[in-house]
């Protein structure tokens, strides 16, 4: 009986490695376990899906070329929600069902807005993300000479590795506001026939003496200064600053003064481009966020009836902290939905009614977060690491961020009934982290869950994305707008 009991035992034993062998093998060959996308996404579709996957690139590329900071941003997302049917929220807008608004927070916010068949009051479906991305501002007085050339004075936004924006080929973009109203749009170096601005790096024939210092040392932040002049005003004196001075004066009416009330950027001035013999892959700048918020905005303007009014929430300044009045935190949010409530209901309008709605909206926080790369996969614990090509990515943070599992669950049902790739996302344990709006918006008592699709060399000059990928979160983004209790 002793022997029968070991024999059974190790005949348990047995099996049960058997059954974890050909798991772990199933995920090696590609095979998927569950619902979590085992395989890449690539794999399998049609030549009609592939032509749609390319087709959405083109457009996405040819908007984010464009849309270089958040004021450029809401510029061109204007264009398109007009020539897409939305109208401009007024205190007269009407909310009949399927009604498509768009309302603009101080020129650097957007939401858009497609009214559903359900009571405001029953909640709201909406998508958020920034449309922000790290880059150097000028500084309030950015103007200076130094070994006969004219150079400006820098800040960065967002978080940047200093190394990686010498001798890099900048655009000017943004605007100049003056004392008597008008506003000046600058945008140089963006077209082929602009010229450039570059922080000039030493070669290597004179930085032998520089080369013991750590890459943390070598480049400063106060050394972010680009040239942006040469040419001295006359051959009898004054100096290049005096030149660019004058240049300002006669092309923008601009003076010295005004550049400390401009919110000028400079920014990498190369398009998106296709990477890969086989053009799977953008290289682009700004894909962290403008990705997602794109995504979004196309997603929102192709529902005309959905059940829940459905959002694409796009703010400011998330790699700042979600700061200021165009950014997460501000209460923008809240006084949009309130209005939007008010509008409604009128003169019926309770506070607690507004907080109900609150407590009865889905929120999808939707941001980019770095992907497996394969000079580097240590960096990730590869059990849960987001992989290109493998489809949008659930972020599970652990610690207290995640979202209640019950919504995590209700999303996966979301994924999986529209046959969306989708991943999973936790960083490495105590060497990694990053941020999104969601939790601004968790804190408002609203159901929340963080998205993301993986990039390499996010917060780099040009971050690299999968097309498919890309073309999942939108298609994501379709089914959670269309959804239907």
């Amino acid at each position: 009986m002793k022997f029968k009991s070991i024999l059974s035992t190790k005949l348990i034993i047995v099996s049960m490695l058997w059954l974890l062998s050909n798991a772990v093998l199933a995920q090696v060959k590609g095979e998927c376990i569950d619902s979590l996308q085992c395989e890449s996404s690539w794999v399998g579709l049609s030549e009609e899906d592939r032509a749609d996957v390319f087709a959405f690139a083109e457009d996405y590329k040819t908007f984010i070329h464009l849309a270089r900071t958040e004021l450029s941003f809401v510029a061109e997302a204007i264009r398109f929600a007009q020539a897409n049917g939305f109208e401009e929220l007024t205190d007269s807008t009407s909310l009949s069902p399927g009604k498509k608004i768009y309302e603009v927070n101080r020129d650097r916010t957007i939401s858009l807005i497609v009214v559903g068949e359900d009571s405001i009051q029953s909640g709201f479906h909406v998508i958020g993300s920034h449309i922000d991305s790290p880059r150097l501002d000028l500084k309030g007085r950015p103007l200076y000479e130094k070994s006969e050339f004219a150079l400006f004075q820098t800040n960065y936004h967002g978080g940047i590795k200093y190394h990686q924006w010498t001798n890099l080929p900048l655009a000017l973009v943004g605007r100049i506001d003056q004392k008597n109203g008008n506003s000046v749009n600058i945008s140089v170096g963006l077209h082929l026939s602009d010229p450039i601005f570059m922080i000039p790096e030493l070669s290597p024939h004179v930085d032998r003496g520089r080369n013991s210092q750590t890459l943390a040392n070598f480049i400063g932040p106060e050394d972010l200064d680009p040239v942006i002049g040469h040419i001295p005003e006359s051959i009898e004196g004054g100096g290049v600053v005096d030149q660019i001075l004058l240049y300002l004066a006669d092309r923008y009416g601009v003076s010295r003064a005004d550049l400390v009330s401009a919110e000028l950027s400079l920014v990498p001035a190369g398009a998106p481009r296709d990477m890969g013999f086989d053009r799977g892959l953008i290289a682009a700048y700004g894909q962290d966020d403008r990705l997602a918020s794109y995504t979004a905005m196309r997603a929102v303007a192709e529902i005309s009836n959905p059940q829940k009014t459905t959002m694409a929430f796009l703010v400011d300044n998330e790699e700042v902290g979600n700061r200021n009045n165009t950014g997460a935190r501000s209460d923008h949010f809240a006084d949009l939905l309130s209005r939007l409530l008010y509008s409604e209901l009128g003169d019926d309008y309770r506070e607690p009614l507004f907080r109900s709605a609150l407590r009865n909206t889905r929120f999808i926080s939707i941001d980019v977060n770095p992907g497996v790369n394969p000079m580097n996969p240590s960096a990730w614990e590869l059990g849960n690491a987001p992989k290109l090509g493998y489809g949008v990515n659930l972020k599970l943070y652990g610690q207290g961020n995640n979202a209640n599992s019950e919504f995590v669950a209700w999303t996966r049902q979301l994924l999986d009934t529209n046959n969306v790739p989708w991943q999973t996302s936790t960083y490495k344990v105590g060497s990694a982290s990053g941020g999104t709006i969601g939790g601004e918006f968790s804190s408002q008592n609203i159901e929340v869950i963080d998205f993301g699709v993986p990039l390499l060399s996010i917060h780099t000059p040009f971050s690299v994305s999968s097309k498919v990928d890309i073309y999942s979160l939108y298609r994501a983004s379709l089914a959670f707008y269309g959804y239907r209790d």
